[in-house]
């Protein structure tokens, strides 16, 4: 619905902020980059932390963001094939999951 001068009155299905955080990476397995999206319910200082299977850091990204969707793209082509673990902390929240590299 749009108000006459104003803009939109409600926001759009997509733009909604998210109610739990999550961390996540599409595709996976990738080659040789992936799209990294954390959902942050809360606005706050952020980090994600990318680690080899040896646990060398090889990436990291961090920022401060209004609650939303952050969304980044990793490019991994300097990176071996294998498996990389991803770290996200945002204020007191957490999360780990697992990527796959293959090239």
């Amino acid at each position: 619905t749009k108000s006459c001068e104003s803009g939109d009155v409600y926001k759009m299905q997509g733009e909604l902020i998210p109610t739990d955080f999550s961390l996540s990476n599409y595709p996976n397995p990738f080659n040789p980059t992936t799209t990294i999206e954390m959902n942050l319910p809360i606005a706050s200082e952020w980090n994600i932390y990318i680690y080899n299977i040896t646990g060398q850091k090889v990436a990291d990204f961090n920022g401060y963001s209004e609650a939303g969707i952050i969304s980044i793209d990793w490019d991994a082509s300097q990176q071996a094939s294998g498996i990389y673990f991803m770290k996200a902390v945002a204020g007191t929240y957490t999360a780990d999951k697992k990527m796959v590299l293959m090239k």
